[in-house]
């Protein structure tokens, strides 16, 4: 077996003890890496019905099967725990150098236990584990936690994944950074490691990477560089995803004022072509990608004079038009924040939006938000905030637990302008106007994603009518859910899944050639089914019901009140017939639960062996 290494590394913290687990290859191959095998190793470690800040969640974190060869878009890692966000699985992927590193260190993955007495930073060097004091740590910003323990370690091939002062904190969506400016970003993992005082995980990985065929596997890997230099990536090289505003503004896709709106009216003034032209700096590529989506962009003069960061539409959508604001100076320096401070682009944007809507609507006061005048549009306000939540002071107190929490604390109707499925803020794509994708957000296992179903681009594309909800989007939905999975096993950036002219065929001999291991095409297809089931598996024993499966109150009781789509309605009798179709097409019970005869032929059986002993 080439390529993989086949050993675990297991941190326990609290008697800052290590050992290493050795995986066969069979195993390996069930998972791949990845979402795959983090999944799994999370449901083997934590404790069944953990509190996710308790010393019995784990973390799990699995490169995927790629990471340190020389096939481009591969070098990512996945981590996973118990959400402290959403009470379920928390799965959340980074790339770039942190993920080949750990692989050339000797690992396919780590698992974190138990909780460290005092502020810790872990420092794996090739074999050697140490544990390192980290007081001196505690308080500093993301970027500055990197720079200074790779001057410690004095070795420029030292990586570091850390948080910030809001992992610190317990912010429910802290995030997880490295290689300064790549994140783990939604669920919370964050908090996880502030809760265990796991401050950093520093890796040096010096060992060579073996493959079972160089030869092919450079000439494979050569060719889908050469293709992700063409069209179906063009618009990620020169703009990056701010590419989408306008197309989304133009359909009455583009989530506004808390989704009160589908149609912002400053669309020209936070686009792609206007960043191009007035505030990027330059494009960076994670390592071994010949794409180069990241955008860096810099406020070159006005009040945030100096802020500098990566906007991706993600972020751009939840601290601009979500909030009502148009200012991108000021969505630039509320994104840095984030970064520094380490605090979830999305889901602060969001949690942001549901308080502004609050203020609007009367349920709050100037009392209630330390003086801030929270009006959609507020740039200045939402800046304020951000720093209020990453230091739990004032009403950042409160929104440190993210909407659902919050808008169940402060009542008053407030729920319904909680924009979250499961807990975990809604990406932006309005789900009015692209129904599949709807049925994607409500059954996600991690809550609202739009990464984890890719339900959006049938919809998209044409291949539905996206504005019909029907029997048959649950086997669609399906189908993509299984191939993010795939693609998240084997850790294959999702931006380059364009450039494969047959993906499972081709993955399948990335595959031979990087690990000498066969592999079908339908036994990779069954990865991706496996995982999705494994994740459902581990959110049925931490609690989950079917009502879990469904939509904020503003999505299935308003309908578009403009753009493209205006008037346009998505029924709560519709999205049960798309819910109740996709657990038909998973083969589930009629409420959702995963039968014994699919956990056997998923070759699950262990689980629930597990389970009764």
């Amino acid at each position: 077996m080439d390529a993989y290494t086949g050993r675990v590394l297991h941190v326990d913290l609290g008697r800052r003890e290590s050992h290493v687990e050795v995986l066969e290859p069979d195993f390996l191959q069930k998972y791949l890496g990845g979402v795959g095998l983090a999944t799994r190793l999370l449901v083997d470690n934590a404790e069944p019905g953990c509190d996710p800040l308790g010393e019995e969640n784990a973390i799990a974190i699995a490169v995927g099967a790629l990471a340190g060869t020389m096939v481009p878009c591969s070098g990512k890692h996945a981590l996973a725990a118990k959400s402290p966000l959403t009470g379920f699985i928390g799965d959340s992927l980074s790339s770039s150098y942190w993920s080949h590193t750990l692989r050339r260190a000797g690992y396919d993955a780590m698992v974190i236990t138990g909780k460290a007495a005092e502020p810790t930073y872990v420092f794996v060097d090739n074999e050697y584990v140490l544990f390192r004091d980290a007081e001196a740590l505690w308080g500093k910003e993301s970027f500055a936690t990197e720079e200074a323990i790779r001057a410690e370690i004095g070795d420029i091939r030292a990586r570091v994944s850390c948080i910030g002062v809001a992992g610190e904190k317990l912010v429910r969506y802290a995030c997880v950074s490295n290689d300064r400016g790549r994140q783990a970003g939604r669920t919370g993992v964050g908090a996880v490691w502030g809760s265990k005082n796991l401050k950093a995980i520093a890796v040096r990985g010096t060992q060579p990477v073996a493959v079972a065929d160089l030869e092919g596997l450079n000439e494979l890997s050569l060719d889908l560089g050469e293709r992700a230099q063409g069209l179906p990536t063009a618009k990620y090289r020169v703009m990056g995803t701010v590419g989408n505003v306008l197309t989304l503004n133009r359909l009455g896709l583009l989530p506004t004022r808390n989704f009160r709106n589908s149609v912002f009216e400053s669309a020209e003034e936070i686009s792609g072509e206007y960043m191009q032209s007035h505030f990027k700096e330059k494009a960076v590529a994670c390592s071994g990608c010949p794409i180069a989506c990241e955008q860096v962009v810099r406020v070159r003069e006005g009040p945030y004079e100096g802020a500098r960061v990566s906007v991706d539409y993600e972020t751009l959508y939840a601290l601009g038009p979500c909030c009502g604001i148009g200012d991108f100076p000021g969505i630039i320096k509320a994104a840095e924040l984030c970064d520094r401070y380490g605090l979830d682009t999305m889901s602060t944007g969001v949690t942001i939006a549901w308080a502004m809507e609050c203020y609007e609507e009367g349920i709050f006061t100037a009392s209630d938000t330390d003086g801030l005048e929270l009006n959609f549009g507020n740039h200045e306000a939402s800046v304020a905030l951000i720093e209020r939540i990453a230091l739990r002071e004032g009403i950042g107190d409160l929104l440190a637990q993210g909407s659902k929490r919050a808008s169940e604390q402060v009542g008053q109707g407030s729920e319904k302008f909680a924009m979250q499925s499961k807990g975990l803020e809604l990406p932006g794509y309005e789900p009015r106007g692209l129904k599949t994708y709807a049925l994607g957000l409500a059954v996600g296992t991690r809550g609202a994603c739009h990464n984890r179903s890719l339900a959006y681009e049938p919809d998209m594309k044409g291949q539905v009518d996206r504005l019909k909800a029907e029997k048959g989007r649950g086997q669609i939905a399906r189908e993509y859910e299984d191939l993010a999975a795939v693609l998240d096993s084997l850790m294959f950036c999702k931006f380059i899944r364009g450039c494969f002219n047959d993906f499972h065929e081709e993955a399948v001999e990335f595959y031979r050639l990087a690990t000498g291991l066969d592999l079908t095409v339908e036994e990779l297809k069954q990865v991706g089914e496996r995982v999705c089931n494994l994740k459902k598996y581990f959110n049925i024993r931490e609690g989950w019901s079917k009502e879990d499966d469904w939509l904020p109150a503003r999505i299935l009781g308003e309908p578009l009140p403009d753009g493209s789509g205006q008037g346009t309605t998505l029924a709560p009798e519709e999205l049960r017939l798309m819910i109740d179709d996709y657990y038909e097409a998973r083969g589930w019970t009629e409420d959702g639960q995963i039968p014994p005869e699919k956990i056997a032929e998923l070759g699950l059986e262990d689980l629930t062996q597990k389970a009764r002993q």
